[in-house]
């Protein structure tokens, strides 16, 4: 079973000039936002469309959005990341801050990325259920032929054991915050996933060490970037550098 499910892409990252609404938005004048640039970055097996929800909210929230197709099953991790940035970066250069959304695998490929390349006007990034510590999915089903035809090289990557690549990777050293889900449309998949998880990714192994903040939301991995309550927080965690935490939620964080 995929990690994320959906229609794979041919990999295109539009000019940002076609992905700029610069209508003026319920009558208001365009704020400082139009400045600042947010990429956003797909999961495994995934399109750009699978985040559509999501750019048309931060569109509204006077961000300049670009949204990229990277062709998730056709290689691993460190070749897709170097493809995927090396059409993207040529269009952040003149970006005041370009901030990141990122879903499951994206989020990843963010990290490698950034292992080692620097983007001096990264802003604040935002990753939606990313397997971070790995996924306990691929350690059961990974070296299955099926799995492997489904999610590709990359796929088989995002496990727990000594080959997987997220726990390869260096402490995020960016402003960073993580929603992770706690709701399961999978029962299969989830009973291969010690505690909560949102049917793909474990709620711990969302996590990374260094994160500016956290926040587990009731929504599902294949559908969280799409969730109304997903977005809010997302769009505050780019303007404060902190999710919307409620009363209880505050307590367990400050104990």
């Amino acid at each position: 079973m995929p990690l994320d499910s959906g229609r794979d892409a041919a990999p295109r990252c539009p000019p940002i000039p076609d992905q700029v609404d610069g209508r003026t938005v319920r009558g208001t004048v365009p704020t400082p936002n139009a400045q600042e640039a947010v990429v956003l970055l797909h999961g495994l097996t995934r399109s750009s469309r699978s985040m559509r929800r999501m750019a048309s909210a931060l569109r509204e929230a006077h961000y300049t959005v670009i949204t990229c197709d990277y062709p998730s099953r056709s290689a691993d991790i460190a070749t897709l990341t170097t493809n995927l940035f090396a059409k993207l970066i040529p269009q952040l250069k003149d970006a005041q801050k370009v901030h990141f959304v990122t879903h499951s695998l994206g989020g990843i490929l963010l990290r490698t990325y950034l292992q080692d390349h620097a983007l001096p006007n990264l802003g604040r990034v935002v990753m939606l259920g990313p397997p971070n510590g790995g996924s306990e999915v691929v350690d059961k089903l990974g070296s299955l032929k099926l799995y492997q035809w489904i999610n590709g090289p990359a796929g088989t990557q995002l496990g727990t054991d000594t080959n997987s690549v997220p726990l390869r990777l260096k402490r995020p050293d960016f402003e960073l915050g993580v929603i992770a889900g706690d709701r399961s449309v999978n029962p299969i998949l989830s009973c291969l996933i010690p505690g909560k998880d949102d049917g793909k990714v474990s709620v711990s192994r969302a996590k990374a060490d260094g994160m500016q903040d956290f926040i587990c939301l009731h929504v599902t991995h294949t559908f969280m970037m799409s969730n109304r309550r997903a977005i809010t927080q997302t769009e505050h965690f780019l303007k404060t550098g902190t999710f919307k935490q409620n009363r209880i939620e505050q307590t367990a964080r400050i104990l």
